[in-house]
């Protein structure tokens, strides 16, 4: 028995060995090495380190711009939120049970912007938007008014950046949903309109819950990738302004290591926004896992 349990331990370790190597070589290790950096005053360039202890978190901790990017995460979240979640689920919604015509074509126009880099979708928002030549502003000039310089304005900047991110997320969000949405029983839905039950109650009381498991995973990744995907429109567009109102965890980081070479300080700013994301995911296992329906 002894020597049949050793001998699927093995099999089950080599089969999972490709999976673990990778896992640490490009995530286990690369996190032990940030952490290692972060008590650390290095610029990648001198020779030596000098080791700091904890004086890189307090300089992440007490520097106003700390808190600043803090503020513009939350925002980038919410937005991202709005704009890749709660719209694509309602898109989903009525396209399954509502419009009856064109659900091929509905769905391919919705998803094919995903296929574009972010990088030309920055360009063409930052042509498409200019204040002086772009095509919004030539329209707008000829019924006598005129756009802002969104690139300029805190607070515009940030919803203007969200939405050059969801030309990118949008058509997965609304793909993966409209999938799970018509996985669910038509005739629970059925059911529902028989009774005269509106629209947005099915959707509420019916349609959300019963897709709640893909509704939780596209919550997740709508955070996680959205704010990685932030990145390219911010480093493209804006590089971080005006004084730093377009910039987030994600880009202060880099900003901190390679426009500043400050790696000690960058990579504190990193174990600090691991450790944040660490925390939103267990609340959202503790308060949201709950309440996920799973057909089986």
């Amino acid at each position: 028995m002894l020597v049949y349990f050793k001998k699927i331990q093995w099999k089950t370790i080599l089969l999972l060995s490709p999976s673990i190597v990778i896992l640490s070589l490009f995530v286990l290790w690369p996190t032990i090495y940030t952490l290692y950096l972060s008590f650390f005053d290095w610029n990648m360039i001198a020779p030596t380190k000098n080791f700091v202890g904890l004086a890189n978190y307090t300089d992440v901790l007490t520097n106003p711009n700390t808190y600043k990017v803090l503020v513009n995460t939350f925002w980038y979240i919410v937005i991202l939120l709005i704009l890749n979640f709660v719209v694509p689920y309602i898109f989903a919604f009525v396209l399954h049970l509502l419009i009856r015509n064109f659900k091929n074509f509905f769905k391919s126009a919705f998803f094919l912007p995903s296929f574009i880099s972010l990088v030309v979708g920055s360009i063409l928002a930052t042509w498409i938007l200019n204040p002086i030549s772009g095509p919004l502003a030539r329209i707008a000039q000829s019924i006598g008014l005129s756009i802002p310089n969104w690139s300029q304005t805190q607070g515009l900047v940030i919803v203007v950046i969200s939405l050059v991110v969801t030309w990118k997320v949008f058509g997965y969000n609304f793909i993966t949903l409209y999938a799970a949405i018509s996985g669910i029983s038509n005739e629970v839905i059925e059911a529902a309109k028989l009774d005269n039950i509106p629209s947005w109650r099915i959707l509420k009381d019916i349609v959300m819950p019963m897709s709640s498991s893909t509704g939780v995973y596209i919550l997740i990744m709508t955070i996680v990738t959205g704010l990685q995907y932030v990145y390219s429109p911010v480093k493209v567009i804006t590089q971080g302004g005006p004084d730093s109102a377009s910039s987030n965890l994600i880009y202060q980081s880099y900003h901190l290591a390679f426009d500043i070479y400050s790696t000690g300080t960058s990579a504190a700013f990193s174990i600090l926004t691991l450790g944040l994301f660490v925390l939103l995911l267990f609340l959202e296992f503790w308060f949201v896992e709950r309440r996920v329906h799973y057909e089986n």
